[in-house]
């Protein structure tokens, strides 16, 4: 392995700042559940819809297409997203195939202590262009507010942009729910926190661990689109390389890889072994105008997770942020790029800065990977 030299230490706070919320989440998660099973008794709960939906993923390639589009401003594609767009998030067309497209909106809030806390919404249209599914997970919580509330805040205008009446009903739905669990008070479906309804249009299931599930009763989507060849190679031609860098890992099966000398993380979405998202952390140290923790570092040979069409435009904007100490979301050679910059000590040209980084967009309704195909 080659050497490298150890991270600077003033990365590691900042690196460690990330942990509590995670562990936050899942506390606060396990809490809602058990505290629920309590008031209806073990009664082997049915499951939630699944995620992703039994068969979509299940299919060869249907022209799929993987290189990132702004999100469209016309039709339904546009109408839904339009609310969210307005209120700042930031929106894609992710993928797309023979069958259908997919969208994908994300925005991000800071609390006091400068963590970012994202919120995520996804959509699925048909080859007419017709919202056939759609899902707004809950936001990353903090510390002082669990942010319950912005699920339907993102969803009712979102969703009443095409069916003006799911306002009113996805708000007063998620609303009574929310406080009955709040106030220890059932019943709930099935023995699980969740709540289902329909109208018209679609078949709504909430709940706290999910979020809401959209499916239209008039419009599907059988092949679901999968691509990510535009911008990613596979993760098996990539280990090694990540190794190199200082990586701890164990490909197959590991997809999350430590990198002990920075306190740092690399994690992928895979169908397969196609790398259809990465996420990686690395820090910046800025001195007197330059950089003083090149990339090289912990990537020697370069991003090579990353294909050779957007490699260069991508380490480039990377690049950018790491010298500025700023945060990017946009869409750089076709590629989807999330760039949350955590500033530290910041004096004249000197800076101190942790970044996560994210490349790609998990495939629709998954949580970022699918088994082996």
């Amino acid at each position: 392995m080659a050497s490298i030299d150890p991270m600077p230490r003033p990365f590691s706070p900042l690196v460690n700042r990330f942990r509590p919320i995670r562990r936050t989440t899942v506390t606060v998660l396990t809490t809602l559940v058990l505290s629920t099973l309590a008031l209806t008794g073990c009664t082997g709960p049915a499951e939630p819809p699944s995620l992703p939906p039994a068969g979509v993923y299940d299919h060869g390639p249907a022209n799929e297409d993987s290189s990132a589009k702004p999100a469209p401003t016309d039709g339904p594609a546009g109408a839904v997203t339009q609310p969210l767009r307005a209120a700042g998030w930031f929106c894609a067309q992710v993928r797309a195939n023979a069958d259908g497209r997919a969208l994908w909106c994300r925005i991000a809030r800071r609390d006091e202590a400068d963590m970012v806390h994202a919120q995520t919404a996804e959509f699925l249209l048909d080859h007419d262009d017709r919202l056939a599914w759609a899902w707004f997970p809950p936001p990353q919580p903090s510390v002082d507010d669990e942010g319950w509330d912005q699920v339907p805040a993102a969803a009712a205008p979102a969703l009443a942009a095409i069916w003006p009446d799911a306002r009113d009903r996805v708000r007063q739905e998620i609303g009574d729910f929310d406080r009955d669990l709040q106030d220890h008070k059932g019943p709930f479906k099935d023995g699980l926190p969740r709540v289902d309804w329909q109208d018209e249009h679609a078949d709504y299931d909430y709940s706290s661990i999910d979020g809401l599930i959209v499916t239209a009763r008039d419009a599907s989507v059988r092949r679901w689109p999968f691509g990510g060849e535009h911008y990613a190679t596979t993760m098996s031609s990539a280990v090694g390389d990540l190794r190199a860098g200082g990586y701890d890992c164990f490909y197959p099966p590991q997809q999350s890889c430590n990198r002990p000398q920075s306190n740092g993380y690399f994690r992928v979405g895979l169908r397969g072994d196609q790398i259809v998202s990465a996420q990686f952390g690395i820090g910046s140290l800025i001195e007197s105008g330059r950089q003083k923790h090149p990339l090289s570092q912990e990537f020697p040979h370069g991003l090579t997770f990353l294909t050779d069409a957007v490699r260069g435009p991508v380490t480039e904007r990377i690049e950018q942020s790491r010298k500025t100490g700023t945060s990017f979301a946009g869409i750089v050679a076709g590629t989807i790029v999330i760039i949350d910059a955590s500033r530290g000590a910041v004096h004249d040209d000197d800076l101190v800065a942790y970044f996560d980084i994210q490349i790609g967009v998990s495939l629709t309704a998954t949580h970022g990977w699918l088994p082996q195909s």
